[in-house]
């Protein structure tokens, strides 16, 4: 059982490169028993149904990658099954590069970040687009009705390999919902303990 991610990651440059540094044969392990990595299980499917944002990778046809950020509410990116994921195409800047790279080719890698606990997915898949008017059932399952955004057309991408990362070097960030969390019942204990003071000074 071969690992795909590695089938596909691990060209003859890449490898040449593993043994130069000296974890060729580490990767030629992961290579050959690691895997297949090639469907998505609940683990998965819980961590990318908890972000809300990941960052998409094309390939353009002069040969350039392009990497564009894409956000939403939690969970809008979907996984529709083990081997499917999509997203509502929310209108952004109206430059449509990832658009139009799809166009010709239709391979894509995503990098899903969970910043504060340091774990980090990575996806090599092939992305199709779908128009609301050739999908509309599909469409409604990718929408969100609370959230506000004009949404153009559908993302579906088919999983060819998947990986996990090592936390080493991602800096733990959080977002403000997550701070607030944190912090609310810190200002709660704080103004109870300015009542408890106020009360104290008031029986001096």
């Amino acid at each position: 059982m071969s690992h795909r991610f590695a089938d596909i990651a691990f060209t003859p440059g890449v490898r040449a490169e593993q043994a130069r540094m000296g974890v060729g044969a580490r990767n030629e392990r992961m290579q050959s028993v690691g895997g297949p990595n090639d469907r998505l299980g609940p683990n998965e499917a819980q961590f990318i149904g908890a972000r809300d944002s990941f960052y998409l990778a094309s390939v353009s046809e002069s040969g350039w990658p392009y990497v564009q950020h894409r956000g939403g509410p939690p969970g809008f990116l979907r996984v529709l099954d083990d081997q499917t994921l999509g997203f509502a195409d929310f209108r952004g800047n109206a430059q449509y590069v990832s658009v139009g790279n799809l166009r010709h080719d239709e391979r894509v890698s995503l990098i899903l970040m969970d910043y504060p606990a340091k774990r980090r997915l990575k996806l090599l898949g092939r992305a199709r687009l779908v128009d609301e008017s050739a999908d509309p059932a599909l469409m409604l399952r990718l929408e969100d009705a609370h959230y506000r955004a004009r949404v153009e057309r559908a993302f579906v991408i088919t999983v060819q390999a998947f990986d996990w990362n090592c936390p080493q070097h991602i800096t733990p960030r959080f977002t403000q919902e997550e701070v607030a969390a944190m912090a609310d019942p810190l200002r709660a204990r704080v103004q109870e303990l300015e009542s408890q003071l106020s009360q104290l000074r008031g029986g001096l």
